[in-house]
């Protein structure tokens, strides 16, 4: 928003600036100039200062340079003409003794971003890659990725491309690493810049500040030694940034460990290895970001090697004043670092996660115990049971998901969810618990006493009901119920369907309840062969003792920004058992068990939607029939 007292403060500052009193005063002059900026950066307009602050720059005083410079950077593109001015005051500073000054006026002249300056920023760009003075070669470079950037249509001339090349030797390391971006960006559209040997040999003889060697090390990633000794050479000059205590400068070393040492899988995993120490620290780092980033790559590592940080699981354990977003995975990195010598210890830390006041963390916590209760089903069961009995509506919600996951990867734990859901019904409010409990009390209705009394409550308020995801999965919920005990729900069943097939207003809704009468009218054995599909997934196996995966196959992510935004628990869908909503996603590397399931899934999807054509053509037919009758009487 504007400043409200603008207009006026801009005549006041115009006022001061053309004040010959003023300007023959150095420091009242440059306190005025220093107003000007003050009340730009307070959202005041003050572009039509840019002629007075163009005669400003005229002066030998650096601060006020840097000023009127910070000024005309903000304003050129609004006053491009007016900008032309201030050029040969430019160029003029490119040529002064003080190199400070020099290099000033070339980093401005690049600022200024105007497409009609370009050819009078060229040659001092030229003379400033040949300057005596460091600083001023370091902004030259850059001042030519600037230009490209005006102009990336245009060609740079090959001459200064070889400059570039030649200052990659220049003695100066921040000259270097400079020159280095710059080609990459002049050259992008021809791969970047050339990685041979001698330049490689020499980059890595010339590593300086963390910046500059984590950016020469990513360069460094697209070349491929020529032989095993040029290898092993390269690799030793590596290793002892491996255990490097900057985190950017360890990540980009393993990167490039892991890309030239591919074919290597003996080198890779003792890398892998060795970069755990710096790995840990860096959770420990009073960053959040930097121990987010941590636990993200350390979730990379335990793909390769399951048992790498195992002795160190505590170190995973949450603290009180973290965020949800660093708790949630350092508990999918306790998941994996489960064992029969620390699983009392995680599951009871586990435990203690279930009341956090935020309820993403205690739902998460909750997930975490399920996963592990695909290896330990015993003790994460009591735990689940005993969180029930807190009558809290998000911790019964994610209970309930949890138990359903986990009773269809261990089917053996169905008994003892059945008795657990007892009366959890009056707790649950959200949507994805309901769901998972009208899945549960569908598939196994027959072990669970209370399941019709507890579907004829729902269907009762099925009216009144919002979730359309609740609706679809009463409804097969009461079918299946039907199915096992059809004296207790062949009331409750028929209100429904009448329900859902006379008033119901959501089409999705309405014919999965007519697809449900048709198959009904064609007996309960076709019904049940539709219906009743399997109960459990034994493809997804335990967590425990999981064949480790090869490396490559997440080398090319490490050190970016995927493993931030992906988790390494693999996305389950809610509705996940139910055949009605499987997703069917093939795997590429599937079994021929895997292939024969997802064939099983496939027909019975297709027969339930072969039956909903039926019924549509039957209908429109019944239709055209009455149509034609009425025209045959007229």
């Amino acid at each position: 928003m504007p400043y409200l007292g603008g207009e006026e403060t801009v005549r006041e500052l115009r006022r001061a600036l053309s004040n010959p009193n003023v300007q023959s005063d150095p420091l009242r002059y440059r306190n005025t100039i220093l107003k000007v900026i003050r009340t730009m950066s307070q959202g005041v307009d003050v572009s039509g200062l840019f002629s007075e602050m163009v005669k400003a720059c005229a002066t030998v005083d650096v601060v006020q340079k840097k000023l009127v410079y910070v000024f005309l950077c903000s304003y050129a593109t609004l006053n491009p003409e007016l900008s032309l001015l201030v050029i040969n005051t430019l160029r003029k500073d490119c040529q002064d003794p003080n190199p400070m000054v020099r290099s000033l006026a070339l980093r401005n002249m690049t600022n200024l971003r105007l497409p009609s300056l370009v050819e009078y920023v060229e040659q001092p760009l030229t003379a400033g890659l040949r300057d005596r003075a460091a600083c001023v070669r370091r902004v030259a470079v850059l001042g030519w990725a600037k230009l490209h950037n005006l102009h990336p249509s245009s060609e740079i001339d090959a001459a200064v491309v070889n400059e570039l090349y030649s200052l990659l030797r220049d003695p100066d390391p921040v000259v270097m690493v400079n020159c280095l971006r710059a080609l990459e960006e002049i050259l992008k559209e021809e791969g970047g810049i050339a990685i041979n040997k001698p330049i490689t040999h020499h980059l890595l003889n010339r590593l300086c500040d963390i910046w500059g060697q984590s950016e020469v090390l990513r360069v460094l990633q697209r070349y491929r030694p020529q032989s095993e000794d040029e290898l092993f050479d390269i690799l030793s000059l590596l290793d002892s940034f491996l255990v490097s205590p900057h985190p950017p400068v360890m990540a980009a070393t393993l990167s490039l460990f892991l890309s030239i040492s591919s074919n290597l899988p003996v080198i890779s995993l003792a890398a892998l290895e060795r970069v755990s120490g710096p790995l840990l620290a860096a959770c420990g780092s009073g960053s959040r970001e930097m121990r987010f980033a941590a636990v993200c790559h350390i979730q990379l590592l335990l793909r390769s090697v399951p048992g790498l940080l195992g002795p160190h699981y505590k170190r995973f354990f949450c603290g009180y004043a973290e965020p949800a977003y660093i708790k949630e995975r350092k508990m999918q990195v306790l998941v994996e670092l489960v064992n029969d010598e620390n699983v009392a210890m995680i599951l009871d830390e586990l435990k203690g996660y279930c009341t956090d006041v935020n309820t993403d963390t205690a739902q998460a916590a909750i997930s975490a115990i399920g996963r592990i209760g695909r290896s330990y089903s015993d003790r994460c069961l009591q735990i689940l049971t005993g969180l029930l009995g807190l009558k809290q509506d998000h911790i019964t919600s994610a209970v309930v998901q949890t138990m359903r996951d986990l009773v269809w990867v261990c089917p053996q734990c169905s008994d003892t969810v059945c008795l657990a859901l007892d009366g959890c019904e009056e707790t649950l409010q959200d949507i994805q618990g309901r769901q998972a409990l009208l899945w549960l009390l569908g598939v196994y209705g027959e072990r669970i006493s209370t399941a019709p009394y507890t579907l004829e409550v729902l269907i009762d308020r099925v009216r009144s009901e919002a979730s359309l995801g609740i609706k679809m999965e009463l409804l097969t919920a009461t079918m299946r119920l039907f199915l096992c005990r059809p004296a207790e729900t062949q009331d409750m069943l028929g209100r429904l369907l009448h329900y859902c097939i006379e008033e119901e207003t959501d089409m999705c809704v309405r014919d999965q309840a007519l697809l449900y009468y048709r198959l009904l009218h064609c007996g309960i054995e076709k019904t049940r062969e539709v219906l009743q599909g399997r109960r459990s997934d034994p493809s997804l196996g335990v967590l425990i003792g999981r064949p480790a995966k090869p490396v490559s196959q997440w080398a090319r992510c490490f050190n970016t920004l995927e493993p931030l935004s992906q988790g390494a628990v693999e996305a389950e869908s809610d509705s996940r058992g139910s055949p009605e909503h499987v997703t069917y996603n093939s795997k590429p590397n599937a079994d021929l068990s895997d292939t024969l399931n997802l064939l099983t899934e496939t027909s019975i999807y297709l027969n339930q939607r072969i039956w909903l054509y039926k019924f549509v053509l039957f209908k429109y037919s019944l239709q055209l029939s009455f149509v034609c009758h009425l025209l045959h009487r007229k």
